[in-house]
């Protein structure tokens, strides 16, 4: 037998439900994208490339439970909360430990689930020339459920009424995906669409400025931007000064501390009105999941509401997702 491959994922683009036909519907699960290869044991990689399969011991449960067969899958690690729904929230508690003692503590409060959607990889042989359909079908064979480990619904057509349950309930939002799509590592496809219920981005903090009248002495808002594509330069992408809790403002700071410079990390700088008070500029290493209500012509989003910080994320692969 070989070894397994490391394949890298498979990415998106954002945009509005499709109503032609020849599209299957997912939800859209709330968490951490790795790509898992099950053998004797489980590695796993997240989106930027960290192992991460020893924060996550429940991975391994996977262990002798495909049915005898090895594979490599791709997924999203999530916190469920009471009803189900994944929690980015709780999330956050898992996925920046990786010291085992904590881990094993975090386990118990915050158990996670491996929500499995692809296949990649089936003993020997590749599975990403396959359709999508045939993928989903070769998986749903092959995963056992239990409490850590599941493989989501998916539905032929009819994406309207899943996008409307998925906002009904408080979820993310949907995926759809070409029933003929072709697995592409490492692309981004428009053969995949992301549609949220409410925009959201990684964005990469570049900076943060003082808070005022209640926050006075605090964290007022952080500075944030994307690249160019294809490794241009930081651009600013405006200021986020909602979301925080008060340990989520001690836990930036904490953060963020180390990172100051001198250098303004965007090219160009901000322009002064759209600075409210002085900024503290930081290396551009950190990056924040943020929703917002929309990119003004500017370039900015508007109305950002920090949700956290995205350890298994690669700041230099922070792009404005493309639309379709």
């Amino acid at each position: 037998m070989g070894t397994l491959p490391r394949v890298e994922p498979m990415k998106g683009v954002s945009g509005a439900l499709p109503t032609d036909d020849g599209w299957a519907f997912e939800i859209k699960w709330d968490g951490m994208r790795v790509v898992a290869e099950v053998d004797d044991v489980v590695t796993a990689q997240s989106t930027n490339r960290l192992e991460v399969a020893d924060r996550f011991p429940e991975l391994q449960s996977l262990v002798g439970h495909l049915a005898g067969h090895r594979a490599v899958l791709d997924g999203e690690l999530v916190v469920l909360d009471d009803l189900g729904r994944p929690d980015f929230s709780r999330m956050q508690n898992r996925m920046h430990v990786s010291r085992p003692d904590k881990v094993a503590a975090l386990r118990r409060d915050h158990p996670v689930t491996f929500v499995v959607f692809d296949l990649l990889h089936l003993d020997d042989t590749p599975t990403i020339d396959l359709p999508y359909v045939d993928r989903r079908a070769l998986l749903l064979d092959l995963v056992e459920p239990s409490p850590h480990r599941l493989v989501p619904e998916h539905q032929v057509g009819h994406g309207g009424e899943l996008f409307d349950a998925a906002a009904a309930t408080g979820l993310e939002g949907v995926m759809a995906k070409r029933l003929d799509s072709r697995y592409l590592p490492g692309k981004r496809s428009s053969a995949w669409r992301k549609v949220k219920v409410r925009r959201r981005q990684e964005l990469v903090i570049g900076g943060w400025t003082e808070g005022s009248g209640g926050r006075s002495g605090s964290l007022g808002a952080l500075l944030v931007g994307v690249h160019d594509p294809e490794g241009g330069p930081l651009r600013f992408a405006g200021g986020v000064g909602t979301g925080f809790t008060d340990d989520t403002l001690a836990h930036l700071r904490a953060e963020l501390a180390p990172l100051a410079t001198d250098e303004c990390p965007f090219d160009p700088p901000p322009p002064r009105a759209a600075l409210r008070t002085p900024a503290t500029w930081v290396r551009p290493e950190l990056v924040a999941e943020v929703a917002f209500g929309e990119w003004t012509p500017e370039g900015r989003i508007r109305h950002g509401s920090y949700l956290g910080l995205r350890a298994d994320k690669d700041p230099r692969d922070v792009v404005r997702e493309p639309q379709p």
